[in-house]
C-alpha cells in the first residue's frame, strides 16, 4: 500500500464483512476491545469499526483477529468505482430471491391443491425446492454456521435449522419411506394422528420460508445500501472545474489539478471551487448550505471564502488555501461518516426473540427425542416427532412480519408526502423526547424575503417599493432579488432605469421615472450626505435588534423611505411545534444565524430553547450534549450544515426541498417541506412499529401454538402447512391496517394526497 492511503498510527477504519446482525458486530468489537491497547466500535449499519490502538498491536493484528472470530476485515480503499462491491451483493440477493420465488411458487401449489398432484409430483417438488433450499437459503445456513461456531443464536440459526430439517426430513421420506411411491398425494385434510411420518414431505415449507426470508433480507440490503448515500451526495456539492490564472492568462482545470497558492476566478452564480482568501472584487456569497446564515455574506480582498459556497455577486479572484480533504466540505463529509459510525444501531427484533427462542426449541426437540426413545415408541417414531418440532418452530412469516408492515407503511407514508428510509429507525420514534429544528429552511422559508415597507412623512410606500425594486432589479444580489420580486407582485410592472451602478458592497444607484434614486446599507447615504429622518432611524434600530436586514431608499437626495428584508417564518410552523408538544416532544430551534435573529424567529412559532451561531461541528455537539443528557433526540433539517447532526441524532428528519445531503443523511424525509408533516411522520413511524412488533408476536404465536401437536408426534404436513399460511395471512393482514393511517385534522395541506375515506385521524 502507497503511503497515501496508509492509516495515521494509532487509529484505523475497517471495511468489516460477512455480518448478518447487530449481535455480529457486537461479537467483533468485544475480540478486538480484548487485546492490549485496543478500543474498537463496531457498526453492523455502515460495516465499518473505528479501532484505536496502541503498544504492538498492528493493523494487520486487528484484521487476523476479525477473520478469526470468523468475518472479513480490509483497511480502508480509494474511492470505489461506480460498480461497488456492496452494489454486486445487492444484485446477488436480488438475483437470489428472484429465482427462488420463480422455483418456490408451484412447489407450494402443489402441496396445497391436491387436483396438481399429478403422477411423481413429490419428486417435482423435489427438483423445484432443492436449489431454492441449499442455494437461495445459502445466506442463511453460512450465517448459522458461522453463528454456531462462537456459541450464539440468531433468526439465521432458526431459519437454517427449519428450512433444513424440513428438506433433510423431506428427503428420507422419499428415498427411505414411502412418500416417493408413485400416485402419492397429501390429502387436503387436518387430522391429527400419530405416525413415523414415512409418506410426509415438507418441501413447501423448507422452499416457501427461504423465500419469504430473503425478501425480508433483500428489503434490508437494499435500505442499509442507502445509508452512505449521504457521503455521495455530499462529495457531489463541491465545483467539477475551476478557471484557474497561471502565467496572466485563464485557464478551465478540473478542480482536481487546482493546488494550494492557485488564483482561481469565480464568476457570479458559480461555485467557490475551494477554501480561499479574496484577492480581487467584491462580491455577496451565499454560505447558507455550510453555515445556515440566511443573509448573505459580503466579502472582499482579504476575506476568507469556503469551498462549495456560491458566489452571489461580482466577479472574484481567489487564492487556494485548502484544497481537496482539508476543505470544510471534507470535512464535513467526514462529521456525516463519524456520525453515522457512532449511532448505536438497534438490533433486529426478530434476532433477539430468536436468541431465546432458538435455545428453546432445540431443548425441545431433543426432550421430545429422549421422551419417545424412553416411551418405547421406536427410533423412527421418536426421531419424526422431534424433527416436526423443528420445522414448525421455523416461522415462514418472520420473513413477512418487517417488510409487510414497511411496504404498507411507507407506501402510505409515500402517499403523504412522508419516506421512511427502514426499520431500524423505527425504534427511534417511540422513546424519542426532544426535537432539535434547524431554523433556515425549516422553521423558516429559507430565502430573503421583503418584510415591511416603512415610508417617511409624506412619502408613498409603493412608489418607494416601485423606484427601489426597478433599481434593484439590475442587481444579483439575494437581498435585491428580494426587493424587486416583492415591488413586482405588489405594484405591477417595474419602470425602465438609466444610468445604472452598482456601489460594491453598499447598494445600487440609478435614475428610475427622471429621480436620482439610492438604495443600499445606511452607509451608502451617509456617503452621500443623505441624511435619515428619525422616524426611519427608529424604524431601521427597531428592524436590526429583530435580526432582519434594513435597506434604505433616497430619492433626489432625501431618504424616502426604508425596507425591511428577512428569512420569513413559515405560515405552518407554530401549528407544527405545537403538534410536536402534542406528541410529548421538547422543542430547541438549533442555528448558525445570529442570535438576535434566532430568538425572533423562536418567540414566533412558541419554542423556549435557542442555540445559535452554531458551526456545523457544533451542531453535531448540541445533538450529542442533548443524548448525553439523556434525551433521545430527533433532529430536523434541511441543509448540508445539518447532514452531520442528521446522522448523530436518534432521528432524522429532512426536508424534502432541502438538500440531497441532507435527505441521505436522515431517517425519515418530508417531501413537501411542510414541517406539520414532522407529527405525522413520527406518528406513523410509531404505528408502523407497533404493527411490526404485533407481526413478529403473532408469527412466532401460531407456530408455538402447534409445538404441542410436533412433539406429541401428531403433526401432518397439513398442519405444519396451515400454520405457515394462517401466520402469513394475519401478518398480511395487520400489515395492511396501516393503509387507514391518516394526518392529523388540519394537516391534509402538509401532505401530498389523503383518500377521502381515510377515517383514522386519531392521534397514534
Amino acid at each position: 500500500m502507497s503511503t497515501a492511503t496508509q492509516p495515521s498510527a494509532g487509529e484505523v477504519e475497517l471495511a468489516i464483512g460477512g455480518m448478518t446482525c447487530a449481535s455480529c458486530a457486537a461479537r467483533i468489537e468485544k475480540k478486538l476491545n480484548k487485546l492490549d491497547g485496543v478500543t474498537a466500535t463496531v457498526n453492523y449499519a455502515t460495516e465499518k469499526a473505528k479501532v484505536s490502538y496502541g503498544g504492538d498491536v498492528t493493523p494487520a493484528d486487528l484484521i487476523a483477529t476479525v477473520e478469526k472470530t470468523g468475518y472479513t476485515a480490509t483497511l480502508p480503499q480509494p474511492a470505489a468505482p461506480e460498480a461497488s462491491e456492496e452494489d454486486t451483493a445487492l444484485r446477488t440477493l436480488r438475483t437470489r430471491l428472484l429465482v427462488s420465488t420463480l422455483l418456490t411458487v408451484p412447489v407450494v401449489a402443489m402441496a396445497m391443491v391436491p387436483a396438481l398432484q399429478v403422477e411423481y409430483w413429490q419428486w417435482l417438488s423435489l427438483t423445484l425446492a432443492a436449489p431454492v433450499v441449499v442455494w437461495g437459503g445459502l445466506p442463511f445456513h453460512r450465517a448459522a454456521w458461522t453463528n454456531l461456531r462462537h456459541g450464539a443464536a440468531t433468526m439465521d440459526t432458526l431459519v437454517s435449522l427449519g428450512t433444513g430439517a424440513a428438506f433433510l426430513w423431506s428427503l428420507y421420506a422419499l428415498f427411505l419411506g414411502t412418500a416417493g411411491e408413485p400416485g402419492m398425494t397429501h390429502p387436503f385434510e387436518f387430522t391429527i394422528a400419530r405416525g413415523d411420518g414415512n409418506a410426509d414431505i415438507y418441501l413447501e415449507a423448507a422452499a416457501g420460508v427461504t423465500t419469504f426470508l430473503l425478501a425480508g433480507r433483500y428489503v434490508e440490503a437494499r435500505s442499509k445500501r442507502r445509508s452512505g448515500a449521504a457521503l455521495r451526495a455530499l462529495m457531489e456539492l463541491g465545483a467539477k472545474e475551476v478557471s484557474v490564472l497561471r502565467g496572466g492568462t485563464e485557464r478551465r482545470v478540473p478542480v482536481e489539478q487546482l493546488v494550494v497558492g492557485d488564483l482561481f476566478v469565480v464568476r457570479p452564480g458559480e461555485k467557490i471551487a475551494a477554501d480561499g482568501e479574496v484577492t480581487e472584487g467584491a462580491s455577496a456569497v451565499d454560505a447558507s448550505m455550510l453555515t445556515g446564515e440566511s443573509v448573505p455574506v459580503e466579502v472582499g480582498p482579504g476575506d476568507v471564502v469556503v469551498g462549495s459556497t456560491v458566489n452571489a455577486g461580482g466577479r472574484l479572484v481567489v487564492r487556494a488555501t485548502r484544497i481537496g480533504a482539508e476543505t470544510q466540505l471534507a470535512q464535513m463529509a467526514r462529521l456525516v461518516e463519524e456520525a453515522q459510525n457512532g449511532k448505536a444501531e438497534v438490533q433486529r427484533l426478530a434476532d433477539r426473540v430468536s436468541g431465546v427462542f432458538v435455545p428453546v426449541v432445540l431443548a425441545l426437540a431433543v426432550a421430545t427425542l429422549g421422551f419417545w426413545i424412553g416411551a418405547g415408541a421406536g427410533l423412527p417414531a421418536a426421531f419424526t416427532a422431534a424433527v416436526a418440532v423443528l420445522i414448525i418452530a421455523c416461522p415462514c412469516a418472520l420473513g413477512l412480519a418487517t417488510p409487510t408492515a414497511l411496504m404498507v407503511g411507507t407506501g402510505r407514508g409515500a402517499q403523504l408526502g412522508i419516506l421512511i428510509r427502514g426499520p431500524e429507525v423505527l425504534e427511534s420514534t417511540r422513546a424519542v423526547d426532544t426535537v432539535v429544528l434547524d431554523k433556515t429552511g425549516t422553521v423558516t422559508i429559507g430565502r430573503m424575503t421583503l418584510a415591511d415597507v416603512v415610508a417617511a412623512p409624506g412619502a408613498d410606500a409603493d412608489r418607494v417599493l416601485r423606484l427601489a425594486g426597478a433599481l434593484e432589479d439590475g442587481s444579483e444580489h439575494p437581498i435585491a432579488r428580494a426587493v424587486a420580486a416583492a415591488a413586482a407582485e405588489r405594484v405591477g410592472p417595474l419602470p425602465a432605469v438609466a444610468g445604472f451602478a452598482n456601489v460594491t458592497g453598499l447598494g445600487v444607484q440609478g435614475v428610475v421615472e427622471g429621480a436620482a434614486v439610492l438604495v443600499g446599507r445606511p452607509r451608502l447615504l451617509a456617503d452621500r450626505s443623505v441624511p435619515v429622518p428619525e422616524p426611519l432611524a427608529a424604524a431601521q434600530a427597531a428592524a436590526e435588534a429583530r435580526g432582519r436586514t434594513a435597506v434604505l431608499v433616497a430619492v433626489d437626495g432625501a431618504a424616502v423611505g426604508l425596507l425591511v428584508v428577512a428569512d420569513a417564518v413559515k405560515p405552518t410552523s407554530a401549528a407544527a411545534i405545537a403538534q410536536l408538544r402534542d406528541l410529548g416532544l421538547d422543542p430547541v430551534l438549533l442555528t448558525g444565524d445570529n442570535a438576535a435573529v434566532a430568538r425572533t424567529v423562536a418567540a414566533e412559532v412558541g419554542i423556549d430553547e435557542v442555540v445559535a451561531e452554531v458551526l456545523p461541528q457544533e451542531k453535531v455537539d448540541v445533538v450529542r450534549r442533548l443524548q448525553d443528557e439523556g434525551r433521545v433526540v430527533a433532529m430536523i433539517g434541511d441543509g448540508v450544515n445539518d447532514a452531520a447532526a442528521l446522522a448523530q441524532a436518534d432521528l432524522g428528519l429532512a426536508m424534502g426541498t432541502g438538500t440531497d445531503v441532507a435527505i441521505q443523511a436522515s431517517d425519515l424525509t418530508l417531501v413537501r417541506g411542510d414541517l406539520r408533516a414532522a407529527a405525522d411522520a413520527i406518528r406513523l413511524a410509531r404505528r408502523t412499529l407497533a404493527v411490526i412488533k404485533g407481526n413478529l408476536f403473532w408469527a412466532f404465536a401460531y407456530n408455538v401454538a402447534a409445538i404441542p401437536l410436533a412433539a406429541a408426534g401428531l403433526l401432518n404436513p397439513m398442519i405444519a402447512g396451515a400454520a405457515m399460511a394462517l401466520s402469513s395471512v394475519f401478518v398480511v393482514t395487520n400489515s395492511l391496517r396501516l393503509r387507514r393511517f391518516a394526518p392529523l385534522p388540519g394537516n391534509t395541506g402538509a401532505t401530498t394526497a389523503v383518500p377521502s375515506d381515510s377515517r383514522a385521524t386519531a392521534p397514534a
